[in-house]
């Protein structure tokens, strides 16, 4: 070999030495950035020297996608116990409190206390305070879920908007990476920065990709919409100003196709959006039904009867609605209704009326008076009225807690369902936590830097350079000797 081609070989090496010291000082000071994924430096031996002849990324589509995938349940599934945390506080109080079924209970104990003893008055004004508790409990809990399903709308919104801006985002990122491609040079940049837009976008909704010629890449949400080919595709969302109970939810729409809510505790809720909407639609929606039917199921138990056992239908008793005197019909939901009863007037010292009338009846007039001889220790009424709240009566099957039970029964199968499926959406969270860990570890361990293992290469690469160097100073050695002698 000549001195010539020994000193070409020796400074090739030098430069490739460089190259790769700089790709493992860069793999370095991006170890703690969980965006970055590791660059490989290759080097073939080709004659008379070695020369480095790319810069890789270390990438996994699979475990990506897996990881991305797992993110998006996790999101979706956390988005759904949060909502419902919020929401039981909301409605039911902490420890359930302020639920319906506590405030049955409730009323149940000062009926049965006054009908132990029918002549004090106090203890009548004690029951009608404990109906307008059980009024107040039903009222407030119908406008605490519509206020809920509103501030969820202003979330929908607001992810709605993100989603948008992450997919302009990403087309920027994703044409740097094409003409990157298609011009040879290097794009690991560009794709650790749309796979980092990838990421924050499966957080918002769960999504698909695959990749096409110049590593173009397609983004599908779960349902199979389109949300980015070559450009962005709208995504819209209309929310509403308020929320009553009979009103439905709007739908996001991704090109002009409607998106799908995740349904169950163990949600198949894929990122935020639809776990907002599955909480605004099925499980807030569910709430208001079982607050709805136990509504339904007071009014009928304390609705009066005709005192002789005579033709007079039943009319609204201590519980009125809208819909007064006749009482609604049975078995069949009546939307809202949790939102309108209200404590009947005839029974409120407060504006007028008489508490008495929960012992004797006759709020509806005289046919429908039960203590006819006016005894002061009259307490069948109240006895009929504490028994029928353990009696079964037909539910809307809508409510999703059974269809034949009595009320008491009914508010805490309420309290079950919501609880249950709270239960279910924790354990769910837990071990999609536990995958997405899994998933995450994977995808480090394949793609991400491991600091001792890039420390050991510099010093590898240290020693390369220190043998190049050597080699150059041995060619300059031969070359002064040489000139010397020619000399």
């Amino acid at each position: 070999m000549s001195l010539t081609a020994a000193l070409n070989i020796a400074q090739q090496t030098l430069r490739n030495t460089s190259r790769q010291t700089s790709v493992v000082s860069r793999n370095v000071s991006d170890a703690s950035n969980p965006d970055y994924t590791r660059r490989i430096a290759l080097v073939t031996s080709l004659a008379p020297g070695a020369r480095s002849v790319d810069v890789q990324r270390a990438a996994d589509d699979l475990l990506f996608k897996n990881n991305l995938r797992a993110l998006s349940t996790l999101v979706g599934q956390q988005t759904v116990l949060d909502g419902m945390d919020r929401l039981g506080l909301a409605v039911n109080g902490a420890d359930n409190q302020s639920s319906a079924a506590i405030a049955i209970g409730k009323l149940q104990e000062a009926l049965q206390t006054y009908s132990a003893s029918p002549s004090n008055r106090n203890l009548a004004e004690n029951a009608v305070d404990a109906a307008r508790n059980m009024v107040r409990t039903l009222n407030d809990g119908t406008n605490a879920i519509q206020g809920f399903r509103t501030e969820l709308d202003r979330e929908i919104a607001t992810a709605v908007s993100e989603l948008n801006d992450l997919l302009d985002q990403f087309k920027d990122a994703n044409a740097d990476v094409v003409a990157g491609t298609r011009n040879g040079r290097d794009v690991s940049d560009s794709l650790d920065r749309r796979d980092a837009l990838l990421k924050q976008i499966a957080d918002i909704v769960g999504v698909s990709t695959f990749v096409r010629a110049d590593n173009d890449m397609v983004i599908m949400t779960k349902d199979g919409a389109t949300l980015f080919e070559t450009i962005p595709r709208t995504v819209n969302f209309q929310p509403q100003a308020a929320y009553s109970a009979s009103m439905m939810g709007n739908a996001v729409y991704v090109d002009g196709l409607p998106m799908i809510s995740g349904s169950g505790g163990n949600t198949d809720a894929g990122g935020r959006i639809a776990g907002l909407m599955q909480l605004r639609d099925e499980i807030a929606g569910t709430a208001q039904n079982q607050l709805d039917e136990i509504a339904r199921g007071l009014i009928t138990t304390f609705a009066e009867t005709d005192g002789s056992g005579g033709p007079l239908p039943p009319a609204a008793g201590l519980f009125t609605w809208l819909g007064a005197p006749a009482i609604p019909p049975a078995g069949t939901l009546v939307g809202g209704l949790a939102g309108t009863i209200s404590l009947n007037a005839a029974y409120d010292s407060d504006v007028g009326g008489n508490p008495t009338l929960l012992r004797d009846g006759g709020a509806n007039g005289a046919g429908y008076v039960h203590n006819t001889v006016g005894g002061a220790s009259y307490a069948d009424l109240l006895i009929s009225y504490s028994s029928k709240l353990e009696q079964p009566m037909a539910f809307d099957p809508i409510a999703g807690v059974g269809t034949n039970q009595s009320v008491t029964s009914f508010s805490t199968s309420a309290i079950s369902w919501f609880e249950g499926t709270r239960k279910d959406a924790r354990t769910a969270a837990d071990a999609k936590e536990a995958l997405a860990a899994r998933t995450a570890e994977a995808l480090s361990n394949a793609t991400g830097v491991n600091v001792d293992s890039e420390m050991s290469l510099l010093l590898d690469l240290e020693h390369t350079y220190e043998a190049s160097a050597r080699l150059i100073r041995a060619v300059d050695e031969m070359l002064t000797s040489l000139l010397a002698a020619v000399r």
